[in-house]
């Protein structure tokens, strides 16, 4: 997965799938509010991941809160509405959502852990187990130390 940087650098172009709006490019997601399903503020998408072998981004990671951790959330079903994610799914589940940290890679393991968090099918063709070159490319968004890779 590739992890967005602010700027944009180590990213190529490509566009939000899923039911985000297919025009907005994940770099844009930065910085924007997130809400869950009872509009509830949620905190701030700090990184985006992108699926390596169809440059879709996959999950969003979300600041909670000033000294509180990234929570993972799901792309594909969230929505872009008056400029902010709109993540359907409760608060309490995003907050419990596994923690595996930000900026390194996901491995297909966490990410089939989250799949199941959140109640979610793994996409058809898409086994994360079956993507064994998928790797993280870039750069924790707003910091600078250096994205590892797998």
């Amino acid at each position: 997965m590739v992890v967005s940087t602010i700027d944009g650098s180590q990213l190529q172009s490509s566009l939000v799938g899923g039911t985000v709006q297919s025009d907005i490019d994940p770099r844009s997601l930065i910085g924007r509010r997130a809400f869950d399903l009872d509009g509830t503020r949620i905190g701030t998408v700090d990184e985006v991941y992108l699926d390596d072998a169809t440059g879709v981004p996959e999950w969003a990671a979300v600041r909670t809160g000033l000294f509180t951790r990234d929570a993972f959330v799901p792309l594909g079903p969230s929505r872009l509405v008056d400029d902010a994610l709109r993540v359907p799914f409760k608060k309490a589940l995003i907050k419990d959502a596994p923690d595996f940290g930000v900026g390194r890679h996901l491995s297909p393991e966490q990410e089939l852990q989250l799949y199941h968090h959140y109640g979610m099918e793994v996409p058809r063709g898409e086994s994360p187990r079956a993507r064994p070159g998928r790797r993280d490319l870039g750069e924790v968004a707003g910091g600078d130390r250096p994205a590892t890779g797998g």
